[in-house]
């Protein structure tokens, strides 16, 4: 896994200059993600052309397996080559659950690959010491939260880090109750963000509940990948 100071990881150093047109391929986990991704292009990165790749099996067995397993970290690769045989100058995986896998890719293709959510790491750790993770799935707490942790050391910064798994909200949401799964969430946010400086969403699902806390709750900044994410690329695809 790499430690590089830049948020690319490996191939930071052969970022695209947009040159002759820059094209940014996506790979999610979930098709849900895609309409999500496609508006924050088209809103922050409007020059970029995109594609899209989707395999769900990819959070499916991981869930199943209680963890990512060396089968689904070589298909991760595997698709990392398949977007960049595809013409992607750039390559985005946005599914936090997968991250360790992602960073290997990383190694092992030809051009620049991110794992979601380490950009909004590198800002966590630049806005505070004391930073709480939260998540639904354990299989995505604990790549976030060693993230952080790994990201804090490249930086040279000692934190604390307070991670919570909001339990039953997961099994809520596939269930079709939102609604206790956005409670469950949103409970959880207002009781950590009494406990630390920065709140960093380990799952995209979760950023809509942010939207329905009292001003009063978001005591401070909380912070969800794929926003972070298509920000940092806007300063670097040009």
């Amino acid at each position: 896994m790499s430690t590089n100071n830049s948020p690319l990881g490996a191939g930071g150093a052969n970022s695209p200059s947009g040159a002759g047109g820059t094209t940014l391929g996506l790979i999610h986990t979930s098709a849900t993600l895609v309409p999500v991704f496609a508006e924050l292009c088209s809103k922050y990165l409007p020059h970029i052309k995109t594609f899209n790749i989707v395999d769900d099996s990819l959070i499916k067995n991981t869930i199943a397996c209680g963890e990512l397993t060396p089968s689904t970290s070589r298909r991760v690769v595997n698709y990392a080559g398949s977007a960049e045989e595809a013409g992607a100058d750039f390559i985005l995986f946005t599914c936090s659950s997968i991250g360790p896998a992602v960073e290997t890719a990383a190694t092992l293709t030809g051009v620049p690959v991110l794992r979601v959510d380490q950009p909004m790491a590198d800002k966590a750790v630049q806005m505070g010491k004391r930073i709480g993770v939260i998540a639904t799935l354990s299989t995505t707490l604990e790549p976030t939260s060693d993230l952080v942790r790994r990201r804090a050391m490249v930086a040279g910064k000692e934190i604390a880090l307070t991670s919570v798994l909001c339990e039953g909200a997961f099994e809520a949401l596939m269930g079709g109750d939102a609604a206790t799964h956005d409670a469950k969430v949103g409970e959880a946010l207002k009781q950590l963000s009494k406990e630390v400086d920065v709140i960093l969403l380990a799952q995209a699902s979760m950023a809509r509940v942010v939207d329905t806390l009292d001003e009063g709750d978001k005591r401070v900044p909380i912070l969800a990948s794929p926003i972070t994410a298509i920000e940092y690329l806007a300063t670097i695809l040009k």
